[in-house]
């Protein structure tokens, strides 16, 4: 993963720009010698945000399962009918 300074950042941002585009290696922007940003490629970032979203709805549903708030099939059924004609 590349690192670079925020004031490098600030001048030289096209160049660095072109070289994510490129490369598609997320920029870990630093301030003051310390982890501030990442800066990654925009198609790289939705994907990203899709597959969490995906993430977190298993998450939700294994929390249900532990939760007991589930359905048996035919009660699934039931509550799906309108969907299910």
């Amino acid at each position: 993963m590349k690192t670079e300074l925020v004031t490098t950042l600030k001048r030289q941002a096209t160049k660095i720009l072109a070289e994510l585009h490129e490369t598609k290696e997320p920029v870990l922007i630093t301030e003051h010698g310390k982890p501030s940003a990442y800066l990654i490629d925009f198609e790289d970032y939705e994907s990203m945000k899709d597959r969490m979203q995906i993430l977190e709805g298993i998450a939700r549903g294994e929390r249900a399962v532990f939760e007991g708030k589930v359905y048996s099939e035919s009660e699934a059924e039931e509550k799906m009918s309108k969907w299910l004609k």
